[in-house]
């Protein structure tokens, strides 16, 4: 249990967290929220550099990170749902989903044979998009609470902004995703 591993550990402790501060009622809970979906992400970003810059990767990490990345981002997307997405956001959280779903089965299938299937620069990208649209999000929330009636018109556009952003990581994952299986479709034909 390496210090990577610890930190990754750490994002996997910080998700129900998150997400009970997301969906809670009370002042500013969404900015709470915020700060503890960046605190974990870092996380995500200190995991990968130490354990490259200090050669300590590991079977573990490289089974642990890309599934605590899913648990962390999928929960932001839920409680983004939750919180009147409205079918746009169903079909965001469908779609990544399905992909994580695909991609999962190709590394369990990989294991039977023994081969850890690290994440790819595609999956880290989407990784990384996601995480910005969520805090984009997040961000946003915190700000609609804030800001007069008179105001909303601004949130209106930000809005649209946040949904782009959404959708532009949606893209990423269902590529990345299709990418990991295809690389790895050997597997599929094999069994």
């Amino acid at each position: 249990m390496n210090l990577p591993n610890k930190l990754t550990l750490v994002r996997c402790i910080l998700t129900p967290i998150f997400l009970f501060l997301m969906l809670a009622e009370f002042p500013f809970h969404y900015g709470a929220a915020l700060l503890v979906f960046i605190a974990a992400s870092l996380t995500d970003y200190f995991d990968g550099k130490i354990a490259r810059q200090q050669n300590l990767v590991t079977n573990l990490g490289k089974f642990l990170d890309p599934l605590a990345d899913k648990a962390l981002t999928t929960a932001a997307f839920l409680g983004l749902m939750t919180r009147g997405g409205g079918d746009m956001m169903c079909w965001a959280v469908f779609l990544i989903l399905a992909r994580e779903f695909a991609v999962t089965s190709v590394r369990l299938l990989a294991a039977k044979d023994g081969v850890v299937v690290a994440a790819s620069f595609a999956g880290k990208l989407k990784t990384v998009m996601q995480m910005v649209a969520i805090i984009y999000m997040l961000a946003l929330l915190q700000l609609r609470d804030l800001l007069p009636d008179a105001a909303m018109g601004l949130y209106r556009v930000l809005l649209v902004m946040g949904v782009i952003f959404i959708w532009v990581s949606v893209i990423a994952t269902v590529v990345s995703g299709v990418q990991y299986v295809w690389a790895l479709r050997h597997y599929f034909k094999e069994n």
